[in-house]
């Protein structure tokens, strides 16, 4: 499913004006706890400066703290530089954060290498 939204957050806050247009009379806390059950990841795409699209981000619903979804930024695309003709160069890199779902993919058959969640400077 695709949503026009600047952040995950945003994302997940239209995903909550959708639900309250259609006429749900749902409390918000069950509202939250139904998109934090049913969204896994978000995957956000951007066209940058140069007119080119990228993967962003992708981030991870984890679930409810309270009243509120819970989420953490897995991999994000860094920005290094331009080239000569003003293309935007960069790379994907993780967090830091292991995700939640590692578990899930190994009970898959993919075993994820612990250092794909170690974050890398550019060089």
């Amino acid at each position: 499913t695709t949503i026009h939204a600047n952040s995950a957050r945003d994302g997940v806050s239209r995903l909550e004006n959708m639900i309250a247009m259609a006429g749900i009379e749902m409390p918000l806390k069950a509202v939250r706890s139904q998109i934090s059950s049913a969204v896994n990841l978000i995957v956000q795409a951007s066209r940058l400066q140069d007119g080119s699209r990228r993967m962003v981000s992708i981030t991870e619903v984890t679930g409810m703290e309270g009243e509120v979804i819970s989420m953490q930024e897995v991999f994000r695309y860094q920005r290094v530089g331009l080239t000569p003709d003003n293309k935007i160069i960069g790379h994907f890199t993780a967090t830091g954060v292991r995700s939640h779902f590692s578990e899930r993919f190994r009970m898959w058959g993919y075993d994820l290498p612990a250092n794909i969640f170690e974050p890398f400077a550019a060089e």
